[in-house]
């Protein structure tokens, strides 16, 4: 296998050393960049023809490789990634390329210039399908589709689902308007380019496992559509029927389908049967579709394949590996073994029940030598040929294993070949070498040039066609100077062409065997009409029918207008498609006699009409146009006149037999007069050449006469502007004399206008200057007395607003006053409370205090009267001898009771001094309280009285008013207790150790009889006060309010410090408590 490496190449060959026969793998190519890194291929696309495609790799760069010329070219660099790659249909020298950034561009291949730029995508584009006119294009990414007009570039439809709803492909089918849609939900739709109307959906499996279709095909006659996904399951369906026909389960080693596609052939009419199958590893399995039989498969696990695309005509595919080279196979080589024949065998059928297979079919993994369909069951009798070989069979036999003599008596049978394999059976009658270099190096001589205006005489429909029938016929000429200067060779060739568009080698071929064979002898009279083939077919007529000779003789009508027209072409003027292959179905199996026996046959089957024409055009018309005749009849009379014609007159006797083309090279044809076609070649040169000179001389003679034309347009336009000018300037002197006039008559008018409209506008003036004059007065005059009954009112509402304002100060002032006694008497009676509350709960903490005592000398006087039982006992134990450690003890036991005794009493002092600390110490706390209050209450009164004299001081222009304010005096106090506490009670003990009862004496509290009074004023004298409602009334009212919050504020602290008072001599009471106990 040979690589080749293009690197940074712009153009070369393709491979170096021709491809081996029999090899699968043509050339491997890969791409390696600087420092070895390896660059990748991305995708590859096929033109229509099939021997040239395009492939993109990573780096944005576009090749185009030339299989049938062993060339590939640099086209384009991008700069950044392709995501799919398509040419189109109409110029074939343009392609789309789907770029990273989402966006389709348009180049051609000849001249690398960008033709268009479309925009419009969102995401990346996954594919480009382009309709079979050439006219549209959709392309596909995963939310949108868009249609676009591929001869104005702009879009013309765009198809938007739902986010939740993702598009899996959108294509437009073969020869049709219609285009599918697949979308993530397994739905796939058909749609009218035109109008977009949904035609039908296609039915989906309703049980299985889920599919989940990512790839698709389509065969080349729309027939049949194919969706493979994530399983091993594929779906077909009959696109006409709208049914789903089967589904086909791939073996086990496939998981996911990653593409589909069909393998056409040239003699399937379109109706693939061959379907590759590129599963998740990396190996594509070609398989039957309707025997399900696994044929062959491209790739390994080591070799990998990413993607792949089949050529049109069937010939190459084209397999991006995992590597990221590009593998080109040859399909010939791949399915050598599937195109051979049957064995020999008859086969007889007889009647048996039908029995259809089921609709899910399992592929076989065993490979076949050849597909056959079996739909039912038949009772096969095989009829084995004798062992023995003659030389009969030897002649007989044909390549790839077919027999010329069975053909010829199948042929017999059924009157032609099946349609199916009529194709295979040509290329096997005819022998085709298929010389692929030797066509390479016709058709690189490019157009022949007395086929570049082809399309003037013959005018084509189809582009398709008509550059096929012009790359053929190139062909020819370029093979053979002399067809190069036939006329009729198109209309000999335009049949073939139309057949096998498709593969234009094998029509090249095809022709030039029928011109070697079948049309021998014809150029011997050129440049006339081959008048000894004529004879001859006159000759065989005259044999046959006298009658109908005569009576075209009477006419004056010759052979060559009754069967010439016939040869020349080919019977396909007055034959339909299907009648005509099957006279070539005929014409193939036989001598080349076969030929103008065919055209006496037709003569003499159309003889009633013939006897009754009389006039030229009548004749000329029946012999280019189509008659209501019976094929079958006309070749079994063909037959006929075959067996019945004498040797003497016999075609077969002046024609050789037929002689295939050699293989390798193509034959060397001579078979013209050569000085005829040499001075018609070089007389045409000439008058090519003189034509080229008459037309280079007319160019400039028309260039002379368009300057010449030029220079006098130019020269009466410049005189014609001249006089133009004169004219306007004659004219223009005259108006500007008289507008110069009427300006100085304007400028006197105007003069004297402005005199008068002066006087007026002083005149003016001094009339408004007065008159405003006097409305300033009269405003003046207004304006004062406004002012001065605001004023007036404005006093009497102050004086009644002041009126009511001191009544509200008086009133308020009054409340106030009510209030500050209110709180004084409640302030003295909670002090009087409280005190009295303290004084009881001394007083009873003292009593309960002296009862402790009380008890406490009880104890002292029991542990003196156990004591004195001790020392007794003592005495008794002295008596009685103990020992004097016994004393001791109790000695020691007396000592400790006198020393704890001794404590407990210094601490009841200690606490009984503490709490009368407390005392005195709330009672200077609360003087304290009271006294910062009477501080803020009498700084506030200053500060409201200073506010009252600025008011009145502001206001006492305008109006003075004395009242007379009441400020009553504060008097009162706290009580106050000097020494609120009784004396201290002191316990002790006479020398002998007896306790000594203490003497407690209680100095009541004396009351405090100056008492501080809040708020307390006396009117002591008349203050005159001046307000201003406008502005005192806010403020008076806010300090009020602030005094009202001061005093509420000063009684919850009074409370407070009231209630730790008595929280503090209850906590001495209880420790006095305490230690007593």
């Amino acid at each position: 296998m040979e690589v080749t490496d293009i690197g940074n190449k712009e153009e070369g060959k393709v491979w170096h050393r021709k491809p081996t026969a029999g090899k699968g793998v043509l050339v491997t190519v890969a791409r390696t960049a600087q420092q070895g890194k390896t660059v990748r291929f991305l995708h590859v696309a096929f033109d229509t023809t099939g021997d040239s495609f395009l492939a993109g790799d990573h780096h944005g760069n576009i090749y185009v490789f030339d299989i049938s010329r062993n060339r590939f070219r640099l086209v384009q660099k991008t700069g950044q990634a392709c995501t799919a790659l398509a040419f189109t249909l109409r110029r074939t020298t343009e392609f789309l390329v789907a770029l990273a950034d989402y966006t389709v561009k348009c180049f051609d291949k000849d001249t690398k210039q960008l033709v268009s730029w479309m925009r419009g995508h969102e995401g990346a584009v996954s594919s480009v399908s382009v309709h079979s006119s050439g006219r549209y294009a959709v392309t596909t990414s995963s939310d949108t589709a868009q249609l676009w007009d591929l001869d104005t570039f702009q879009r013309k439809r765009k198809l938007n689902i739902r986010q939740s709803v993702g598009i899996q492909r959108v294509f437009f089918l073969p020869h049709s308007n219609t285009i599918l849609s697949c979308f993530s939900d397994d739905s796939i739709f058909a749609w009218e380019s035109d109008t977009l109307f949904c035609k039908y959906q296609l039915p989906v499996p309703d049980c299985g496992p889920k599919v989940s279709y990512k790839a698709f095909a389509v065969t080349r006659d729309g027939k049949r559509l194919v969706a493979g996904g994530r399983s091993n399951l594929l779906h077909m369906w009959c696109l006409d029927s709208q049914e789903l026909v089967r589904v086909i389960q791939m073996p086990t080693q496939v998981r996911t389908v990653r593409q589909l596609e069909f393998l056409p052939d040239s003699f399937d009419g379109g109706a693939s049967q061959t379907l590759g199958v590129l599963s998740q590893d990396g190996v594509m399995r070609f398989i039957h579709i309707h025997t399900c039989k696994l044929l062959f498969h491209m790739g390994s696990h080591d070799g990998a394949i990413t993607t792949v695309a089949v050529s049109p005509n069937g010939r190459h595919v084209v397999a991006i590996m995992d590597n990221g080279s590009i593998n080109i196979y040859n399909a010939q080589c791949l399915t050598q073994e599937l195109n051979k024949p049957p064995p020999s065998r008859v086969a007889v059928v007889s009647d048996g029940d039908q029995e259809l297979s089921n609709l899910k079919v399992r592929v076989r993994s065993e490979v076949v030598q050849r597909p056959a369909m079996s739909l039912a069951r038949k009772q096969v009798k095989v009829l084995r040929p004798p062992a023995v070989s003659t030389a009969d069979d030897k002649e007989n036999e044909l390549p790839a294993g077919l027999n010329k003599k069975r053909l010829v008596a199948l042929l017999k049978t059924f009157g032609e070949f099946p349609a199916k394999y009529r194709m295979f059976v040509w290329r096997s009658l005819l022998c085709l070498p298929e010389n692929h270099a030797a066509y390479s190096s016709l058709t690189d001589k490019g157009l022949h040039s007395a086929y570049l205006t082809l399309h003037n005489r013959y005018p084509i429909k189809s582009l398709k066609l008509q550059r096929g029938l012009q790359r053929v016929l190139s062909a020819l000429g370029h093979w053979a100077a002399i067809f190069g200067e036939v006329e009729y060779l198109p209309l000999v060739a335009f049949p073939f062409v139309k057949l096998f568009q498709n593969n234009p080698i094998l029509c090249f071929e095809v022709v030039a065997t029928v011109i070697v064979n079948w049309c021998q002898h014809w150029f011997e009279y050129f440049p006339n009409p081959p008048l000894n083939i004529l004879n001859m077919a006159e000759n065989v007529l005259a044999h046959h029918d006298k009658e109908l000779l005569q009576h075209l003789v009477d006419c004056g009508i010759t052979s060559q207008l009754y069967v010439w027209p016939l040869l020349e072409t080919l019977f396909s003027e007055v034959l339909t498609r299907d009648e005509w292959l099957r006279l070539f179905d005929n014409i193939f199996s036989n001598h080349p006699s076969f030929l103008i026996i065919t055209c006496v046959a037709y003569i003499t089957c159309c003889r009633e009409p013939l006897l009754l024409c009389s006039q030229k055009q009548d004749f000329e018309y029946f012999f280019h146009h189509r008659n209501n005749l019976d094929v079958g009849a006309m070749i079994k009379e063909a037959y006929r006149l075959l067996s019945c014609t004498p040797a003497d007159i016999h075609p077969r006797t002046l024609l050789s037999d037929f002689t295939p083309l050699t293989k390798g090279q193509y034959p060397v044809f001579n078979h013209y007069p050569e000085f005829i076609v040499e001075y018609q070649s070089q007389e045409r040169e000439k008058i090519r050449l003189q034509e080229k000179e008459y037309l280079r001389e007319r160019q400039e003679v028309s260039a002379l006469r368009a300057d010449f034309v030029r220079r006098n347009a130019e020269e009466e336009t410049y005189y014609t502007q001249q006089e133009l000018l004169q004219k306007a300037e004659e004219q223009r002197r005259k108006i500007l004399a008289q507008e110069e006039e009427k300006l100085s008559q304007q400028r006197t008018k105007l003069t004297a206008m402005k005199r008068e409209l002066k006087v007026k506008e002083i005149q003016l003036l001094d009339a408004s200057r007065r008159r405003f004059l006097k409305h300033q007065q009269d405003l003046r005059a207004s304006q004062i007395q406004r002012l001065d009954q605001e004023i007036g009112r404005k006093m009497d509402l102050r004086e009644r607003e002041t009126a009511a304002a001191v009544e509200d100060l008086e009133v308020r002032q009054m409340e106030l006053e009510a209030q500050r006694k209110r709180l004084e008497q409640h302030m003295l009676k909670e002090q009087e409370h409280v005190g009295r509350e303290v004084e009881e709960e001394v007083e009873m903490r003292m009593r309960k205090a002296e009862r402790e005592e009380e008890s406490f000398t009880e104890l002292l006087h029991r542990t003196e009267t156990n004591m004195q039982s001790l020392e007794e006992s003592l005495a008794d134990a002295c008596q009685l001898g103990l020992e004097s450690d016994w004393q001791r003890d109790v000695a020691e036991r007396l000592q400790r009771v006198d020393a704890e005794q001794e404590r407990k009493r210094e601490r009841l002092a200690a606490l009984h001094r503490q709490t009368l600390a407390e005392e005195e110490r709330l009672a200077d706390t609360m003087r304290d309280v009271a006294g910062r209050k009477w501080d803020e209450v009498m700084s506030s009164r200053a500060q409201l009285q200073e506010q009252r004299e600025g008011w009145s001081s502001a206001d006492a222009d305008e109006h003075t008013r004395h009242t007379r304010m009441r400020s009553p005096g504060w008097t009162g106090g706290l009580p106050h207790r000097p020494g609120a506490g009784a004396s201290a009670a002191h316990v002790g003990t006479n020398g002998a150790g007896r306790p000594i009862r203490p003497n407690t004496a209680a100095t009541p509290r004396q009351a405090g009889t100056n008492t501080v009074c809040l708020n307390s004023s006396s009117p002591s004298e008349s203050t005159a006060t001046n307000f201003s409602l406008d502005r005192g009334r806010a403020k008076l009212d806010s300090g009020e309010r602030e005094l009202l919050k001061e005093i509420r504020e000063l009684r919850q602290k009074l409370a407070a410090r009231g209630r730790e008072g008595s929280s503090a001599s209850s906590q001495s009471v209880r420790t006095l408590s305490s230690v007593s106990q």
